[in-house]
C-alpha cells in the first residue's frame, strides 16, 4: 500500500464522479472507501464486497470510522435523480439541515464519516452544495482546496453535445496521450439572428458562472448562524450584483446594444428567449428553454412545496420601497429599525436576498430568490408538464440567461432608490489634504501606445474527468474559447506635501458615451463604473511613483484558478502550497476588462487616493488570509477590509453641479481621470485561436 492520504486531503475524493456510488474507486481508479455496512443501501450491500476484484489493484483503502448516524430523513426525501436549487425555500431548508450536521462534527475524521454517509444516501446536487459550504467554513478544512464545480458537474457549464463526445473519447481511446481536447464552439446556443447572442461570450463564460456559484457558497442564505452571519453580507450582496449588471451593460455598449431593461412590470411578456443546450447528468434530462414573450404566472408546485403569486413579489417590492421612503424597516417584533447612512444598505440587502438574518422575513418576504424561481419555472409553473426549473433556478447557471440581468437590474433599482435618499458626498468627504495626483496612465505590456487596453479571444482546456461518471478513467479535456486581455500596468505619480502616510488607491472604469454616442452624465455613468482595483499604498513625503500590475487586482482571482486541475502539478512544499491555495471566490481575471471594439472603445479610467485613516478597519490580516478578491468577496473570517461604502465614491448620486465626471473631480487633486481605449483583436487575426 502507498502512503496514506491525510484525512483532510481524502475529503477531496468525495467530489469525484458524484453520481457514482461512494464505494466505487476514486482518483485514478486506485483509492477506495471502506464504509460500515449500515451506511449502505440494501442494494449496495450486495455488490460492495466484489468491487476490489472487479476493479483490479487498489493502492489505498480508506477506512471510514463508524459514528452514530445523524437523522437525515428529511433531506433524503429529495430523490437522487431530482434537480436541486438553493433558490427554492424547501430545498434550502434541506441543505441547511445537512450543513448543520456536517458543521457539528467534532473532529475531521467524524466529519469525513458523516460526509461518506451523506455522499452515499443524498441527492448528489444537494450533497455537493452542503458539503462545499461545510468545507469552506469548518476550521479544520477551510484551507483545503475544493475543486471548481466545472470539474464536478461539467454539465452545468458545457453543452452543445460535447459531453457525449467526451464519453465516446473516454471509451474509445486510452488515457495514454491519444485523447485530444474537444473544442466547445463559442456560438453554440444561438445564431447572430438573435442580437442578445452578441454578449453570449460574457453570459456563458465558465469563470463568470463559477464566480456566481462560489460567491453563494461563501455567502449561503440559510444554515447555522455562524455560516450565514458575516460582516456586511447584505451590502456585499447588493454591491457584487450591482457590479455584475454594470459589467454586463459595459459589454452591451461594446457590442452596440443598449443598456439592459429592468423587469419593471412582472406581468409583461419577456421578450428575451434562452435555449441553454445543457444536459443534466443527475436528472438525465435537458435544461428547459424559455421561448420569446413568455409571461410570468403564479407558481403552485406541490413537489417542491412551492406556492406563491406574482402579486406576492410586487407586494414585497412595494414594502421595501415603503421602508426606504420612511427611512426604517419593521422588525419581526413590530419595532422600527432605522435605515442609517452606514448600515441601511446592509439591512436592505439581507431583506432582498431573504437570508436567514433578514430582520423580518415574514413581512418583507423572499423577493430575490422567488423571483429567480418564477423566472426559472415560467415554462411550467404548475408542474402540469412535469418539467424541472430552467437555468435561472441554479446559481451555477443563472448568469447564462439574458433575463438574469433584467431581474437584477430590477433588484438593483430598489437599492438605488435607497442610495438616492442619502446625502451626496461633500468635497470634505472626498478630499485627501496635500495629496495631488500629478499624472496617471496605463501601459499594456509589449505595446508602445499609452492608455490602450488590448483584448482578444483565447483558448484553454478544462479537465472533465472528475465529472464523467461511469466512464474509463484518465484525462478528457474540453477546449474553451474565452475573452482575455493583455497584462498592463497602472502608473500613478503622486505628490505628498505632508508627512509620510498611507492612502487607499481606488481604480474604476466606465464607458465615456452612451448607446446613442452621447457623452454620459455622471448620474447615469456612475452606475456603469466597474471596479478594477483597490489597494493600500505608502506615500512618502514628496514625489511618489506607484506602479500596479493588472494581475494584482483586488477584484479578480488568478487565471489559473478557473482553468486548473487540483490533481496535477500540485506543489508539495509549504511555500508552494501557500501560493497554490487560492480562495476560489472572485471575478475571473480573464474577464477583468470588457471586450472593446476593433476600432477602440472609448472609456474613462478614474483613480482616487483616499485617506487610509478614514478607510481602515481595525483587524489583523495574516499572510494566509484568503483575500485575493476582497472587493467582491470580502476577506474570509474577517471584516470587509474597507470602512467606506462599497462602490465609493460612485455609490451615491453626485453633489449639486457635478453633472459630468470632470465636474465631480474639480477641486479634488487626489482624483484623476484619463481617456483610454479598449481595442479588440478579432479571432480571424489571432493565431492562438484554433478552429
Amino acid at each position: 500500500m502507498a502512503k496514506q492520504t491525510s484525512v483532510a486531503d481524502s475529503l477531496l475524493y468525495f467530489y469525484d464522479r458524484p453520481t457514482e456510488p461512494v464505494f466505487f474507486p476514486k482518483g485514478n481508479n486506485d483509492v477506495i472507501f471502506q464504509l460500515p455496512e449500515d451506511y449502505l443501501s440494501s442494494r449496495s450491500k450486495t455488490i460492495v464486497d466484489e468491487l476490489p476484484s472487479r476493479f483490479g489493484r487498489i493502492k489505498e483503502e480508506i477506512q471510514i470510522k463508524r459514528i452514530e448516524l445523524p437523522d437525515l430523513s428529511e433531506p433524503m426525501r429529495l430523490g437522487k435523480r431530482e434537480n436541486f436549487s438553493v433558490f427554492i425555500p424547501y430545498h434550502r431548508q434541506l441543505a441547511a439541515r445537512v450543513i448543520e450536521v456536517l458543521m457539528g462534527m467534532r473532529t475531521t475524521e467524524d466529519f469525513r464519516s458523516a460526509v461518506a454517509y451523506c455522499r452515499e444516501n443524498l441527492n448528489p446536487l444537494l450533497f455537493i452544495y452542503a458539503f462545499s459550504v461545510a468545507m469552506l467554513h469548518r476550521p479544520d478544512t477551510r484551507n483545503v482546496n475544493i475543486p471548481p464545480l466545472s470539474e464536478t458537474f461539467p454539465d452545468k457549464f458545457i453543452g452543445g453535445g460535447l459531453l457525449n463526445r467526451a464519453r465516446e473519447e473516454a471509451n474509445i481511446f486510452q488515457a495514454d496521450g491519444t485523447r485530444v481536447p474537444l473544442r466547445l464552439p463559442l456560438d453554440y446556443t444561438a445564431s447572430d439572428v438573435e442580437e442578445e447572442h452578441r454578449v453570449a461570450y460574457f453570459r456563458e463564460d465558465l469563470g463568470i458562472n463559477l464566480h456566481h456559484w462560489h460567491w453563494h457558497l461563501v455567502y449561503p442564505f440559510d444554515g447555522p448562524d455562524a455560516v450565514v452571519r458575516k460582516d456586511r453580507r447584505g451590502e456585499l450582496f447588493y454591491y457584487m450584483h450591482q457590479q455584475i449588471v454594470a459589467r454586463y451593460n459595459f459589454e452591451r455598449f461594446c457590442n452596440k446594444l443598449g443598456r439592459v431593461k429592468r423587469l419593471q412590470s412582472l406581468y409583461e411578456p419577456i421578450k428575451e428567449a434562452y435555449f441553454p443546450k445543457l444536459d443534466s447528468f443527475v436528472s438525465s434530462r435537458v435544461w428547459p428553454p424559455r421561448n420569446s414573450n413568455v409571461t410570468l404566472s403564479d407558481v403552485d408546485r406541490e413537489q417542491e412545496q412551492l406556492k406563491f403569486d406574482i402579486q406576492d413579489l410586487e407586494r414585497w417590492r412595494d414594502r421595501m420601497f415603503d421602508a426606504i421612503h420612511r427611512g426604517s424597516v419593521v422588525q419581526d417584533n413590530g419595532q422600527e429599525m432605522p435605515l442609517t447612512e452606514e448600515g441601511g444598505i446592509d439591512i436592505l440587502g439581507n431583506l432582498m436576498e431573504s437570508s436567514s438574518i433578514s430582520v423580518n422575513r415574514r413581512y418583507y418576504g423572499n423577493l430575490h430568490n422567488l423571483g429567480h424561481v418564477a423566472l426559472a419555472l415560467s415554462h411550467d409553473p404548475d408542474n402540469r408538464h412535469l418539467e424541472t426549473f430552467g437555468v435561472m433556478g441554479d446559481s451555477a447557471t443563472a448568469m447564462r440567461d439574458p433575463v438574469f440581468y433584467r431581474w437584477h437590474a430590477f433588484v438593483d433599482d430598489v437599492f438605488q432608490e435607497h442610495k438616492s435618499t442619502l446625502p451626496p458626498y461633500t468635497l470634505q468627504r472626498l478630499q485627501y489634504d496635500n495629496i495631488t495626483i500629478a499624472s496617471f496612465s496605463v501601459q499594456t505590456d509589449g505595446s508602445k501606445a499609452p492608455n490602450l487596453l488590448e483584448t482578444t479571444y483565447d483558448q484553454n482546456d478544462v479537465n472533465l474527468t472528475r465529472g464523467m461518471d461511469f466512464t474509463p478513467r484518465g484525462n478528457v479535456f474540453a477546449r474553451i474559447t474565452h475573452l482575455n486581455h493583455k497584462p498592463f500596468t497602472y502608473i500613478i505619480n503622486v505628490n505628498n506635501k505632508g508627512p509620510q502616510r498611507l492612502g487607499t488607491v481606488r481604480i474604476f472604469m466606465a464607458p465615456k458615451f452612451d448607446e446613442r454616442g452621447i457623452t454620459l452624465l455622471l448620474r447615469d455613468q456612475r452606475l456603469l463604473f466597474i471596479e478594477l482595483d483597490r489597494f493600500t499604498t505608502n506615500l512618502k513625503s514628496g514625489n511618489n511613483t506607484i506602479r500596479r500590475k493588472s494581475t494584482e487586482s483586488s477584484v479578480t482571482i488568478p487565471f489559473e484558478q478557473t482553468f486548473r486541475d487540483l490533481t496535477t502539478n500540485r506543489p508539495t512544499d509549504n511555500e508552494g502550497l501557500s501560493r497554490f491555495n487560492y480562495c476560489g471566490c472572485g471575478w475571473p481575471h480573464h474577464m477583468l476588462i470588457p471586450k472593446g471594439t476593433p476600432e477602440g472603445f472609448p472609456c474613462e479610467l478614474f483613480v482616487m487616493i483616499s485617506n487610509y485613516n478614514d478607510d481602515k478597519v481595525e483587524q489583523s490580516v495574516d499572510a494566509e488570509t484568503c483575500d485575493d478578491a476582497s472587493s467582491y468577496c470580502g476577506i474570509r473570517n474577517k471584516k470587509y477590509p474597507d470602512r467606506r461604502a462599497m462602490g465609493f465614491p460612485f455609490d451615491r448620486p453626485p453633489r449639486q453641479g457635478a453633472n459630468a465626471l470632470a465636474d465631480f473631480r474639480r477641486n479634488l487633486p487626489n482624483m484623476s481621470v484619463i481617456d483610454v481605449q479598449i481595442r479588440f483583436t478579432p479571432p480571424a487575426n489571432n493565431p492562438n485561436i484554433v478552429d
